[in-house]
């Protein structure tokens, strides 16, 4: 409780989203490093002929996600950072790194659950209702940066939904109540991603982070 500031808290769904005390959340501002939006899950999967496959038994494309080819096309050999954030996780998230935004895309939809089994039964991710925005970086290119709804969350709260300079750490939004997912797409031949990271994705191991962590670097 008392890494929490608890001011002004009158419901249940106030605490949920309650914020950490900033100096538990450091952002890492080193130019070259490519940081964590959020607390969270994290699974990191190469993009192959615009499909991802987040588990095993389960697949979805680029363009089933984003409703837009052409921008899905421009992620092919790039990354897609996938963020789970369970109940227990911080529910507010940050820009991951400096740039312009775009207005963000809302697409409509329903709200399963996103644990691992249910990715299993079907693309949730391309399913569930999602709100998105493309940031144009100077070190990491055009990025988007994408927040998934799931079973129990009441809304995508985004502070800025219009176009506009953003900062990294900058806080872009919070989930209300419920489980809920974070998904960043990397253009290819602009990042390197830590090893560890990559080689636990390949095994289908989530690994834990937190907002502001460096999880690699660009390519120079």
């Amino acid at each position: 409780m008392e890494d929490y500031i608890l001011d002004d808290i009158g419901s249940f769904n106030d605490f949920f989203c309650r914020r950490i005390k900033p100096e538990l959340r450091p952002v890492d501002l080193e130019a070259n490093h490519l940081i964590t939006p959020c607390d969270g899950l994290l699974k990191v999967i190469p993009i192959k002929n615009g499909e991802v496959f987040p588990v095993k038994q389960s697949i979805f494309t680029i363009n089933d996600l984003l409703k837009d080819k052409a921008l899905a096309d421009s992620f092919e050999g790039g990354y897609c950072l996938v963020y789970r954030l369970c109940v227990n996780h911080y529910h507010r998230y940050s820009y991951f790194e400096t740039g312009k935004k775009s207005q963000d895309v809302v697409i409509p939809g329903v709200y399963h659950t996103v644990r691992p089994i249910a990715l299993e039964a079907g693309p949730v991710f391309v399913q569930n209702a999602r709100q998105y925005t493309v940031i144009d970086t100077e070190k990491f290119g055009s990025c988007v940066q994408m927040e998934v709804g799931a079973m129990l969350v009441g809304r995508i709260v985004n502070e800025q939904p219009s176009s506009g300079e953003v900062s990294r750490g900058e806080e872009k939004g919070h989930f209300e109540y419920g489980g809920s997912t974070i998904i960043v797409l990397v253009p290819p031949g602009k990042a390197t991603i830590d090893s560890s990271l990559l080689e636990a994705s390949a095994k289908g191991e989530e690994t834990p982070v937190v907002l502001g962590q460096q999880i690699g670097t660009t390519i120079s």
